[in-house]
């Protein structure tokens, strides 16, 4: 039997609102005593001095993009799931905005054998898409890809046809599956690439107003009162975005709603680097927008955090900003950045940042995280909040880099996670 002491580590569980030193006793993969210190020690158990460490929850990230397949020259699935792996990631999913797109349950399947054959303890899940290749026009066979087990529906991409929303919400309602939604106007958004505002005059790029998202937002919301069926709203950037969320949850609205982790970091200040990593969809946030996200995580009007890792090829992102495909990696450094900048300062809980990254975002997903209690199967992250590593290929152990922090010093490493 696997035998492991972790010896005063700090508990963290938002599920039970636990913030306390322990020491945890798990054998073969099950958590069997969590007392203030555990003496009597089996001569065979492998004895961890987690003294300055953090455990949790294993986190689960709500959407990323994985190169695999059609784009592995950018990412494959053995290097999405590590990245993921050395992130504290014991659940990721993958967006449908693959080559084929997941649009049929064959290709469910056959990814998730191809998971087996890399992670086979990892949980990997798959969004299907709700229209034949992202086409926005002729809609997908919703059962047959529940009974795949895709984890809930969307594209990834802005919806044009409010009629067609309104039709999918009808169908996919008696399914009862996730349904996820990025609210963007195109025609607003134009050839825009910076959030509208002084930073965007000064910078020298075309910009994006946030009537773009929000407008967007409110049709969707409109529809979502009337039809009634549960809409998750991805890639929340504006203050006002999250003003008509919290409006729509007090009415009743069946809404969660999510923003990604360089949202809640950046704004549009730093795009005068004009790093390519920068390139966001949607775009950073002013200032007031990014503080007003981070309350809206802090009040729960954003339920969770979301990763949407997007790793690109170095010609890819070695263009001038504006020709740049959007996106950034982040299962890597996500959790180390938003500890170090929202925990280590005070302004979250170490409670508050694993709950909007564990527990909250699975039950976006309808799942549920266990508990961290004896009896329980362990689904863990150890996290070293304090050692530093440099952000570079090697550490990263990805085919690709495109991260603002490359070449930086960070602080907060994964030790170790278990998988259910």
């Amino acid at each position: 039997m696997a035998r492991e002491l972790l010896k005063q580590v700090r508990l963290l569980d938002p599920i039970t609102h636990q913030d306390r030193i322990v020491d945890i006793l798990i054998i073969d993969g099950y958590i069997q005593n969590i007392a203030p210190e555990i003496t009597d020690i089996d001569i065979h158990a492998r004895i961890y001095e987690c003294k300055d460490l953090v455990i949790g929850p294993g986190l689960v990230d709500l959407y990323s993009h994985c190169g695999e397949p059609g784009f592995e020259e950018r990412e494959t699935l053995a290097c999405f799931l590590q990245s993921a792996v050395m992130g504290g990631f014991t659940r990721v999913n993958v967006l449908p905005d693959t080559l084929p797109v997941i649009d049929h349950p064959g290709l469910v399947a056959q990814l998730q054998q191809k998971r087996l054959q890399h992670y086979p303890c990892s949980n990997l899940g798959f969004w299907g898409a709700m229209t034949l290749d992202l086409a926005g026009k002729q809609l997908t066979e919703f059962k047959d890809l529940v009974n795949a087990g895709v984890v809930g529906f969307t594209d990834s991409e802005p919806w044009t046809n409010l009629n067609l929303v309104k039709r999918v919400l009808e169908y996919l309602q008696p399914l009862k599956k996730p349904i996820a939604f990025w609210p963007c106007d195109r025609s607003l958004a134009g050839n825009g690439i910076i959030r509208e505002g002084t930073d965007a005059l000064r910078i020298g790029l075309p910009s994006i107003p946030a009537s773009a998202e929000t407008t967007a937002l409110a049709a969707l919301l409109e529809i979502v009162g009337e039809v009634g069926t549960a809409v998750h709203i991805m890639r929340v950037s504006t203050a006002r975005s999250v003003d008509l969320i919290a409006t729509a949850k007090a009415k009743g609205l069946p809404v969660t709603a999510s923003t990604t982790w360089m949202h809640l970091l950046l704004d549009t200040k730093c795009i005068k680097s004009y790093d390519t990593s920068l390139h966001l969809q949607p775009p950073l946030g002013n200032n007031q927008d990014m503080l007003c996200l981070r309350d809206g995580v802090r009040n729960g009007v954003i339920d969770a955090i979301a990763i949407d890792h997007a790793a690109y090829t170095y010609e890819e992102k070695m263009q001038a900003f504006a020709e740049a495909p959007p996106g950034a990696i982040g299962l890597q450094i996500a959790l180390p950045l938003l500890w170090h900048h929202l925990v280590s300062t005070g302004e979250f809980t170490a409670l508050e940042l694993w709950g909007s990254l564990s527990s909250k975002p699975a039950a976006c997903l309808q799942q549920s995280i266990n508990p961290i209690k004896i009896g329980e199967k362990a689904e863990l992250t150890l996290f070293n909040p304090e050692k530093p590593w440099i952000v570079n290929r090697k550490n990263l152990g990805a085919l690709n880099d495109n991260t603002p922090w490359l070449n930086q010093e960070i602080r907060g490493t994964v030790i170790r996670s278990w998988f259910m």
